[in-house]
């Protein structure tokens, strides 16, 4: 009997291998977009602010204005590309997004410093895009304060009086991402992406096209079980996106320089987990919708959107909506997400990523469940 459904299972398995071998498009989407997301995400996607664009309109051209422009331009964080001297070229660099960030030094500043009186200085932010506009204000904000105490200290020198230490030194060690780089987290995260392209959105397409090709009724007819159905079709899929797995994990260390600080083979079951949750997501809107049409766009705003906007990858889910966060505990992608953090930048072993991969296997063995159940239920 054990034979028989080995049987059954590997006849399923090669019907749908024979498929996306005939299927360009289901290949493609399979490897060649997992691909190119690693190196769109890798290269182009950065939560970085470095080099940002910045003018700078200096009405004093002296030895102390020229000295605080030589440090801006030192600070890895801006680029002046511009050094208009109205405020009109000002106006034009901003609106048409040449520059981010506007300073104005203006006449009287050095004066003011060396008459030790307060120097005003006029900072102007383009605050069309929120976020980027915050972590900038933070950048200046931070490098005038430097630039301060630089200037007290020359101050307290030239009157040969003795610095005072402030009372609170805070000492800031960073751990698990020492580089502060968000690519070290994206690049483990987009993982959880390219899983849920190949098991989720390829196989909501499976079993709908046996309806609309009028292929069901056939293998209603075979002495195959459903649980033999589903395994078989899901095989295929479940090997394809493990190997997108590796890829990923080889491509990250190659291109990227990211290495896994924990397991290899710790990751290899979290993946395998999380295939699973995406396979059976994917066959039971394929069983549900019976239309590869309508598959497809459920799958879409089912597994992939949440995926990305919901799961903490791009969007912190702390800032969400009360509803929202309560919503982003159904997505798969979110307990994918903690383990990868885990794997990656933490070197968290089984004792510490354990409930994360408990839901994962509650989630797969319910899909499960009700996938065997839809299709016994249609007469298998």
């Amino acid at each position: 009997m054990l034979m028989m459904r080995t049987k059954n299972i590997a006849a399923i398995a090669r019907k749908e291998i024979y498929h996306l071998l005939r299927d360009f498009r289901s290949l493609y989407l399979a490897f060649a977009i997992p691909l190119l997301l690693i190196l769109l995400f890798g290269y182009a996607l950065s939560l970085d602010v470095n080099n940002i664009e910045t003018i700078v309109v200096d009405r004093e051209k002296t030895d102390l204005s020229r000295d605080f422009i030589r440090s801006l331009e030192a600070s890895s964080y801006f680029q002046i590309v511009e050094n208009p001297d109205s405020m009109d070229a000002v106006i034009a660099a901003l609106d048409r997004g040449r520059a981010r960030l506007a300073i104005v030094i203006p006449t009287g500043w050095t004066d003011d410093l060396r008459s030790d009186r307060e120097a005003k200085i006029q900072v102007i932010l383009d605050g069309s895009d929120p976020n980027f506009a915050d972590i900038t204000n933070s950048c200046i904000s931070g490098f005038i304060a430097r630039y301060n105490a630089n200037l007290l200290a020359d101050f307290l020198d030239r009157h040969a009086m003795r610095q005072i230490n402030p009372p609170v030194n805070p000492e800031v060690r960073v751990w698990f991402n020492e580089e502060m780089e968000s690519r070290n987290f994206i690049i483990p995260g987009i993982i959880a992406i390219i899983v849920i392209i190949v098991a989720a959105l390829l196989t909501s397409l499976v079993i709908a096209r046996e309806y609309e090709n009028g292929t069901m009724e056939t293998l209603r007819s075979l002495p195959i079980g459903a649980g033999e159905f589903l395994v078989g079709k899901a095989a295929p899929y479940f090997l394809i996106a493990l190997i997108d797995v590796l890829i990923a994990i080889l491509m990250g260390q190659v291109l990227f320089g990211i290495v896994m600080k924990a397991s290899f083979w710790l990751m290899i079951v979290s993946s395998s987990l999380y295939i699973a949750v995406a396979l059976t997501l994917g066959l039971l809107i394929s069983t549900l919708t019976k239309s590869q049409m309508t598959a497809n766009q459920t799958a879409i705003l089912i597994t992939y959107l949440p995926s990305i906007l919901l799961s903490n990858f791009v969007f912190p889910v702390t800032n969400m909506p009360v509803a929202l966060q309560a919503v982003t505990k159904i997505v798969p992608a979110t307990y994918f997400i903690n383990i990868l953090s885990g794997i990656y930048l933490k070197n968290l072993g089984f004792s510490h990523i354990w409930p994360d991969l408990l839901v994962l296997f509650a989630m797969a063995t319910l899909l499960a469940l009700l996938n065997y159940l839809f299709l016994r239920k249609e007469g298998f």
